[in-house]
C-alpha cells in the first residue's frame, strides 16, 4: 500500500488562467509566468494570448489572457496562496470584485480535482468564459470538465454569440 503523503508529493496536472488588463499587459502575464517557474512550476504548455471586453463594465481596458498548463507538487491551497502571493508583486491592489487589475491568476482545473471547502475546484465560472475555453482548447482539445463531464468543444458551443465573435487571439 503507497502511504498518502507519498501520493501527495506526485506531480499534479493543472490549468492555470493568468490575465491583465492594466499597465504592460503582456509584461504582467510574462512576469507571473517567470515567478512560477522560479517556484518550481513546470510550465508544460501556453496558450496563444486573448483579447476580450472587460466584464462586467467594457469601458474598462481590455484583458489580455493566456491558460498555462503546468506540473506541481504544491497541493491546491498552497498553489492558490502562491498564485495570490505573485498578483501583490505584480501590483495587484485590493479592490473591488472585477475591478481592473495588473494581474489576476485564477487556478481553473487541479488534476481533474472537485473541492469546495476553502477552495472551489474547478473554477465555478470557467464553463461560462470565453477567455479561458478558447485557450484551454488551444491546449487541450479533448479536456472536459471535471463536475459537468462536457467536453470542452460543447462548453464551446455553449457560449453566447457575442462571445464568440467578441474574443480575438493576438
Amino acid at each position: 500500500m503507497i502511504r498518502q503523503d507519498i501520493l501527495e508529493s506526485q506531480a499534479k496536472l493543472v490549468y492555470l488562467g493568468i490575465g491583465s488588463n492594466l499597465g504592460n499587459r503582456k509584461s504582467n502575464i510574462e512576469r507571473a509566468r517567470l515567478i512560477l517557474l522560479e517556484r518550481n512550476i513546470d510550465i508544460l504548455k501556453s496558450s496563444s494570448f486573448y483579447e476580450t471586453s472587460s466584464w462586467p463594465d467594457p469601458k474598462n481596458p481590455k484583458f489580455l489572457n493566456i491558460v498555462l498548463k503546468v506540473r506541481t507538487h504544491f497541493g491546491p491551497v498552497k498553489l492558490l496562496k502562491l498564485c495570490k502571493k505573485i498578483e501583490l508583486s505584480l501590483g495587484r491592489k485590493d479592490s473591488p470584485k472585477n475591478s481592473p487589475r495588473e494581474c489576476d491568476i485564477d487556478i481553473l482545473d487541479y488534476d481533474n480535482k472537485t473541492m469546495k471547502k476553502g477552495i472551489k475546484l474547478p473554477h465555478p465560472r470557467m464553463h461560462s468564459r470565453n477567455f479561458v475555453l478558447f485557450p484551454l482548447f488551444e491546449l487541450d482539445k479533448n479536456w472536459s470538465h471535471p463536475v459537468t463531464k462536457q467536453d470542452i468543444k460543447n462548453l464551446i458551443f455553449g457560449l453566447k454569440n457575442k462571445d464568440i465573435s467578441s474574443i480575438k487571439q493576438i
